[in-house]
């Protein structure tokens, strides 16, 4: 399910001082220390980013890649280039990029995001998720319960746990 974190972001993006105004760099660099922390134990790339950007176009087409062959693939390009390489995941180019990297059809992925023809399932998904109560990402849910952002396994192997124990009491 697709999320609409910062959905104002505009297309060009915005720095992350002008997201986080109020925050000194020393604030956003100990956020970013933190969030690298907790990335490098699960063995996950974690770039230094200084922009934010508007994911909705992003999130469009990996609702669009979910119902292709091989479209996981997309879904890890976007991680890296957002993530990891810091680029504009709100522009088509760089989208159609990935899109081609990923061998996935090009001109196809251009009318998905020309058409927005995967608008409504998007508008579907954040309303489930307001609906649900999500506040952050990534959102773990199972069970009626979730645990919200970035979370070592033991927490998300406890929240199993409990839902099991909670299907078990019946």
């Amino acid at each position: 399910m697709h999320f609409p974190l910062h959905p104002d972001t505009p297309l060009d993006g915005q720095t992350l001082k002008q997201l986080f105004p109020g925050r000194t760099d020393e604030q956003i660099e100990a956020q970013y220390q933190n969030m690298k922390g907790l990335m490098d134990a699960e063995g996950l790339p974690y770039g230094k980013r200084t922009h934010t950007y508007n994911s909705r176009l992003a999130q469009e087409l990996g609702k669009w890649a979910d119902t292709q062959d091989g479209g996981a693939a997309l879904h890890d390009a976007l991680y890296r280039a957002y993530f990891v390489d810091a680029r504009n995941i709100g522009d088509v180019d760089v989208l159609l990029d990935l899109v081609e990297k990923c061998g996935l059809p090009v001109e196809e992925a251009k009318t998905v995001l020309t058409d927005r023809t995967f608008k409504d399932a998007i508008d579907a998904d954040w309303s489930r998720s307001h609906q649900i109560g999500v506040t952050g990402v990534p959102t773990f849910v199972a069970g009626g319960y979730g645990v919200v952002g970035a979370q070592p396994y033991e927490a998300l192997a406890q929240l199993i746990t409990q839902v099991e124990t909670e299907a078990a009491k019946g």
